[in-house]
């Protein structure tokens, strides 16, 4: 039986064996959010940046440039790190390409890399990601961005809603990350939003007046799709 482990921060990822694996990269407040919900909207693919000079010189190839630091939008540059910049309309996002870097996403993608299979996961597509990990059949490590090297609330709990999802098919019992996360899941589902806002990630975009982000960012399985590393870039899962 295959097994679930998470990996609380990018920064504790020298400590696990990513060959032969699934990795789940996940920043549920903003960068796989808005990841998901741009593939959903019909952009093409996603190219993740450490540094905003190098997302930003993908400009004059046509790409539209997302980049966010410490929970704004860089100056400069077309979107910030909301998932709403891919629906409200103001920016013409379908058959387009989106260069992107943020605070931690794009960092602990990028860490990540050694997997068998990189994937990113939001409770936006939590199903999606359930279904590939079964497919699959190889142990699984949820990567959480966390805060600048720091553990975070929500991708923790979204760790233990994965586990929840795939337990019985796989070992979620082996690890006590992957026990610590089922075991917060349980207390926040019954109100995620409601238990999420005691998160320090969760206060400080409040004090961005982001609130309608952290919102949708919450929302179980409004899409059935799959962002997949894949030739340097994240696509769709087809």
């Amino acid at each position: 039986m295959p097994s679930l482990d998470i990996c609380f921060s990018p920064e504790l990822l020298p400590l696990y064996d990513l060959r032969g694996k699934v990795a789940v990269v996940v920043d549920i407040l903003r960068a796989t959010s808005s990841i998901v919900t741009a593939l959903a909207a019909g952009v093409t693919h996603v190219v993740p940046f450490s540094e905003l000079e190098e997302c930003r010189a993908l400009a004059v190839q046509g790409y539209l440039t997302a980049a966010e630091r410490d929970g704004r939008q860089a100056e400069g540059f077309d979107l910030g790190n909301s998932p709403f910049g891919y629906l409200d309309g103001v920016l013409a996002v379908k058959g387009r390409g989106v260069a992107i870097t943020t605070t931690n996403g794009t960092r602990a993608l990028h860490l990540s890399l050694g997997a068998d299979a990189v994937v990113i996961g939001a409770f936006l597509n939590l199903e999606a990601v359930a279904r590939f990990a079964r497919e699959q059949q190889k142990d699984v490590v949820v990567v959480c961005a966390g805060w600048k090297g720091m553990f975070n609330l929500e991708d923790t709990v979204f760790g233990g809603a994965l586990a929840e999802r795939l337990a019985g098919e796989f070992d979620t019992t082996g690890s006590d990350a992957t026990l610590a996360a089922r075991q917060l899941w349980e207390q926040a589902k019954p109100d995620l939003a409601g238990y999420l806002l005691q998160s320090a990630h969760v206060r400080r975009l409040n004090s961005l007046e982001a609130h309608e982000d952290m919102a949708f960012c919450v929302q179980l399985d409004t899409y059935d799709l799959l962002p997949i590393w894949q030739d340097d870039r994240l696509v769709a899962n087809a």
